[in-house]
């Protein structure tokens, strides 16, 4: 399936995308799970495709705001200088242990919303990356489990404030101004992979 979120007549909601349109599961499914987040915790990925078999979509995508695939994301953890030639681009290091960072809910957009190049600089760049949409909670979890934590994948604009990056050994700072980040149009669930 191929899960989004978005805005509908001044309504958030999260839906699935069929064709060229949408079924609306906030309006099926909204009393068991209020937004898309919590479908995916919940483990309603089941109830979601039952909602939608057989249904038309109940609106085009060209009628709606696409929204952060997950709007409200408690964590969102991402790994940097994942691949050679951007170590070597941006003359780091190789290392043996991954580098994380975080990146806030209002640095991100939706699809087709534009990103700010804030005013405090004048090096907003883009990075493609793959995001990994945890969607059953978890500690400790086993490398043999942990795939069964992954709901699935979107497309992420990691967008970057290069100038900001070279202030600090720190990444954060160059990730974080508002809405310099793109999250979707929607994600593609695991057992599509």
């Amino acid at each position: 399936m191929k899960l989004a979120s978005f805005v509908r007549n001044g309504q958030n909601s999260y839906g699935a995308v069929v064709g060229d349109g949408i079924v609306d599961l906030g309006a099926l499914l909204g009393k068991r799970y209020a937004d898309l987040k919590s479908l995916l915790a919940a483990d309603g990925l089941t109830a979601a495709a039952q909602a939608i078999a057989g249904r038309q979509a109940d609106c085009p995508l060209a009628s709606v705001q696409m929204l952060p695939v997950i709007p409200n994301p408690g964590k969102i953890w991402c790994c940097g200088l994942n691949y050679a030639d951007h170590v070597r681009e941006t003359q780091r290091d190789f290392t043996e242990q991954p580098t994380f960072f975080q990146r806030y809910a209002d640095s991100q957009v939706g699809h087709n919303q534009p990103l700010l190049r804030p005013r405090e600089s004048i090096q907003l760049d883009y990075e493609a990356e793959i995001a990994v949409i945890i969607g059953k909670p978890g500690r400790r979890i086993s490398r043999e489990q942990a795939g069964a934590h992954v709901a699935g994948y979107a497309c992420y604009n990691d967008g970057s404030v290069r100038d900001w990056q070279r202030h600090t050994s720190q990444f954060a700072p160059g990730k974080n101004f508002y809405r310099t980040g793109g999250f979707g149009p929607w994600m593609v669930t695991a057992d599509e992979i």
